[in-house]
């Protein structure tokens, strides 16, 4: 049996034969799709189905969607007799048993040669070993994509210690990418790719403005070093509040706008996509969807481009309960933070990061909602908002139109309206 993934399908052209044992990832499926590759099954095949289970009747009482019953747990779509689902990436990631048939490839192996045609291996900065820059310093490294991670922080030893303690895991998670930790952000020379966690959350009393002015002095000082020792590097910006502190970036390394980029559409997505998953009717990562606007209140989800399994999500789930489910994506970091009481989300932002320089690297292609200058795309005032992209290895490689409806396109439009404004004001 042969498991056809989607980087298998980026190197086929004309028409790839599946054997009647042999299985085709659905991303693999969109993957040829994207570049015209035929899939041509032969006789005795069995294909699995792809299409979600039915969606469960909405209660007539419509609440923001939680846990669902044990019972109702998204399992995806039930394989024929004998012939049984490739396991997911995540299943190989942490060694979970595998369907008879299947072998598990190495970990890491086979990582490296996803890097971008023609390129080795870059060297990854972090700066901030906070959760957030520590947890995204560990998921680069995991990747095994990269020659070395530096994490940075002014807090003598702590980028040091975490990078160590990371490392001593290497053995066990199956990477070599070296992991360095350090205080002197001129050891962020040298990096292909930065990450920048670095400044304050916001607390109780503090208002948008505080943080703005608290942080806006951390970047300036950032991006100055980031300037100075790392001028070809391609910058993430993580740090809130995320589109002002985003085009501060750019000021103050005078780098391009394609370079610098901002972190917040992946994980606004995801979260959408994980709650969907909360329903019942798909495994999350099933569902594609895309949170466009800001990272705040002025967020955008377009239903109209939510799909799951190629299935319009608005066939599957009554309106009611898809604005519950926008509603609540909206309010995920201040749900997450008033659960733990003291501190944020981190987990998810920094596989969000990880996410976006992992795609950087490896020219993947896939399209990503990241914070980029609009520069007029969607009839937009130039401006830092969030919207649908492709990355390449020089950062933002281009800004994919979506077929949105007119009142989506007024929601975007208001929210680049009002970001802009608040970008004017910044001093």
């Amino acid at each position: 049996m042969t498991l056809y993934t989607a980087d298998d399908l980026r190197t086929v052209s004309g028409t790839l034969v599946i054997g009647p044992n042999d299985r085709v990832t659905p991303l693999a499926r969109d993957v040829a799709a994207e570049r015209g590759v035929k899939i041509e099954f032969r006789e005795g095949h069995v294909s699995p189905p792809r299409s979600p289970v039915p969606a469960t009747p909405t209660p007539a009482r419509a609440a923001p969607p939680g846990p669902p019953p044990t019972a109702r747990l998204a399992q995806g779509p039930a394989a024929p007799a004998g012939l049984p689902l490739p396991p997911s990436g995540a299943m190989y990631r942490r060694g979970a048993p595998l369907s008879a048939g299947v072998s598990a490839p190495q970990v890491g192996a086979g990582r490296r040669s996803a890097v971008a045609s023609g390129a080795s291996r870059a060297c990854v900065g972090v700066v901030g070993a906070g959760h957030v820059g520590a947890m995204t310093a560990l998921r680069l490294a995991e990747s095994d994509l990269f020659e070395r991670v530096t994490l940075v922080d002014v807090v003598p030893g702590l980028a040091a210690g975490l990078a160590l303690d990371m490392w001593h895991g290497s053995g066990l998670c199956g990477f070599d990418t070296r992991i360095e930790g350090a205080e002197d952000t001129a050891r962020l020379a040298g990096s292909r790719y930065i990450v920048v966690t670095a400044g304050r959350p916001r607390t109780p009393g503090m208002s948008r403005t505080d943080l703005t002015a608290v942080n806006a002095e951390i970047i300036r000082s950032v991006g100055a070093s980031i300037r100075q020792h790392a001028p070809d590097a391609v910058v993430v910006v993580v740090t809130n509040p995320l589109e002002e502190m985003t085009h501060l970036m750019q000021q103050i390394t005078g780098f391009p706008a394609s370079r610098v980029l901002g972190m917040a559409g992946v994980l606004d997505s995801a979260r959408f996509c994980s709650l969907v998953g909360l329903t019942g009717v798909a495994r999350p990562g099933d569902v594609e969807a895309y949170a466009l606007g800001s990272h705040g209140p002025e967020m955008v989800v377009p239903l109209s481009q939510a799909r799951i399994g190629g299935v319009p999500v608005e066939q599957l789930l009554d309106a009611t309960t898809l604005s519950a489910i926008v509603e609540r994506t909206r309010d995920s970091g201040a749900e997450v933070v008033a659960l733990l009481q003291k501190g944020s989300a981190y987990f998810s932002p920094a596989e969000s990061a990880a996410t976006m320089v992992r795609s950087m690297a490896s020219g993947s292609g896939e399209v990503l909602t990241v914070c980029v200058r609009s520069g007029g795309a969607y009839g937009l005032v130039d401006t830092r908002v969030g919207l649908p992209v492709r990355l390449g290895p020089d950062g933002l490689k281009e800004i994919i139109n979506l077929e949105l409806l007119p009142a989506e396109r007024d929601a975007l439009r208001s929210a680049a309206e009002r970001i802009d404004v608040r970008i004017k004001e910044l001093k």
